[in-house]
């Protein structure tokens, strides 16, 4: 969980998609900061927006220029890449703020930061995994009052081919699941 975030905050979200929309949903209900998400596609950052996500980016090139923007140039507070790759671990570190906190929850890329640039803007990294059984509790608190709702494509066992092309070509908004 990112730290206390205030309304003078700024907190940006990489990744809209399955993980991602739950992300912002609890965000939403638990913490008062201004959203700022940054995903690919289209249809993903319209989703996040309409989760309550005050500002949606599309990552087309320019979405580390549109989030300084978005925050007076300063960065955020608080980032949380629930992407990992494809260069989101480096953008958004440039989206952070002096002294912020990079929440790395996707994977597949390695996390490349000189040391210097660290020390000197006093930034910290943070690695979520799954979070703890309190946090479940919660979500799920969360989920019984409406406040987080789960955005699926169910797919058959037999069409499992069928998902993972809809995943690969950006079609699934939210999760895909496979059912019996």
């Amino acid at each position: 969980m990112p730290r206390r975030l205030t309304p003078r905050d700024r907190c940006v979200v990489i990744g809209a998609g399955g993980l991602g929309h739950i992300g912002v949903q609890v965000l939403r209900a638990i913490a008062p900061a201004e959203l700022i998400v940054v995903d690919r596609n289209p249809d993903a950052v319209e989703l996040a927006r309409s989760l309550g996500a005050d500002h949606g980016v599309v990552a087309d090139g320019g979405q580390v220029e549109a989030v300084l923007d978005l925050t007076g140039g300063h960065g955020a507070e608080v980032v949380i890449d629930f992407v990992g790759e494809g260069g989101s671990t480096a953008e958004g570190v440039r989206m952070l703020r002096r002294a912020g906190d990079y929440h790395v929850v996707g994977y597949g890329e390695d996390l490349v930061v000189p040391t210097i640039d660290v020390i000197s803007s006093e930034i910290g990294f943070i690695g979520d995994l799954v979070g703890s059984y309190n946090d479940l509790c919660d979500l799920m608190a969360l989920a019984a009052r409406g406040a987080v709702t789960l955005h699926t494509a169910k797919y058959a066992l037999d069409d499992f081919r069928s998902a993972v092309d809809d995943l690969a070509a950006g079609r699934i908004r939210g999760r895909a699941v496979l059912v019996p």
